[in-house]
């Protein structure tokens, strides 16, 4: 039986539920109220992506039962994004102390670890490297951090939305080619759940994320990007490719934060992604400009490292350096307002 018809089901059903969840949040009073540290300026509902994270978890039993996806995948996947999910809606509905956070982040991590066997061997700048004990603590770190910057990124309209859907087909789409459909409905069942989502958060947002759906987002990235080195090194490569923005303009705002000695667990709207918001006065542009990265840059990028030998360790580098020279050039990590 074929899978393809899973897909657009799985698209309505998010996006009734997340217009369900709009009014259940309207009608609770559950409101993002904009503040010196928001990056828009009208009360807007909040905890829309749990409409990702139902749709999603609920559709894995279907997938192992028709064979779809490997059992240790769903598990390991579905559970991790569970735990993170349900942590990021208690801190949404109140607030949990960052050090219980990171602890339910790293648990979330080893779960995933368990359930995938841990990092794959990798090559990296043509050395074939088997970590072993080792590669599970850097994946580990890899996984918290993926799933964390998800969470930071997840500051404007759309963005964060159409990020997971990009990187999605695109590893989909790059599966296909490398004639690999077992890796396909993972990423496409998210990219699906998403788009429904996304209707209701594309610029102007009626409804936000929330940290329930970015972090859960995070998650199961990193994890489906650990599923697919097993696979085959290179794929491992393309998933940080195609996640290059992201990666980028987190990774540069958090080490320039830190170089400045900034708290860099308080809240802040200093990501290059959220200067050239207030610059353009709107989101939109600037979700649109993501996306044509994605598809103009990033994606073709990837399909070099997959399809025509290019190292995947030296396409990184090849499609994030023009990534780091935008992120410097909208002032990612700089002060916000500039001591006169």
């Amino acid at each position: 039986m074929t899978v393809w018809w899973l897909f657009p089901l799985v698209f309505g059903v998010s996006l009734v539920l997340t217009a369900a969840l709009r009014r259940y949040a309207l009608s609770r009073q559950i409101i993002d109220v904009p503040n010196a540290r928001s990056s828009h300026n009208v009360p807007t509902p909040r905890g829309g992506g749990v409409a990702i994270v139902v749709t999603f978890l609920a559709t894995l039993p279907v997938l192992g039962y028709f064979g779809w996806a490997a059992t240790g995948a769903l598990i390991g996947i579905g559970g991790a994004g569970g735990l993170v999910a349900v942590i990021g809606f208690m801190d949404d509905h109140g607030h949990i102390a960052a050090c219980w956070r990171l602890l339910g982040h790293f648990a979330a991590a080893v779960w995933v670890l368990f359930w995938l066997d841990g990092l794959a061997p990798l090559v990296f700048f043509g050395l074939h490297l088997d970590l072993q004990w080792l590669g599970y603590l850097l994946a580990a770190f890899y996984s918290v951090w993926m799933l964390n910057l998800y969470n930071f990124m997840d500051g404007i309209d759309g963005i964060a939305s159409l990020e997971a859907i990009g990187v999605g087909i695109g590893m989909a789409l790059i599966a296909a080619v490398l004639g690999a459909p077992e890796l396909m409905p993972l990423p496409l069942l998210l990219a699906a759940a998403t788009a429904g989502f996304l209707f209701w958060n594309f610029p102007p947002a009626k409804i936000f994320m929330g940290d329930a759906g970015s972090g859960f987002l995070g998650i199961v990235l990193a994890g489906l990007s650990l599923q697919a080195a097993w696979h085959s090194p290179q794929l491992f490569w393309c998933w940080l490719i195609l996640l290059g923005v992201f990666v980028v303009d987190a990774t540069f705002t958090l080490f320039r934060r830190l170089l400045r000695g900034d708290k860099v667990y308080e809240a802040h709207r200093s990501h290059a992604y959220q200067f050239a918001s207030r610059h353009y006065g709107r989101h939109l542009p600037v979700t649109l400009a993501v996306t044509a990265i994605n598809v103009g840059w990033l994606l073709p990028v990837a399909l070099c490292v997959a399809l025509l030998g290019l190292d995947g360790a030296l396409g990184m580098v090849i499609a994030y350096l023009p990534l780091v020279l935008l992120a410097a050039r909208w002032r990612a990590g700089a002060l916000e307002h500039p001591a006169k």
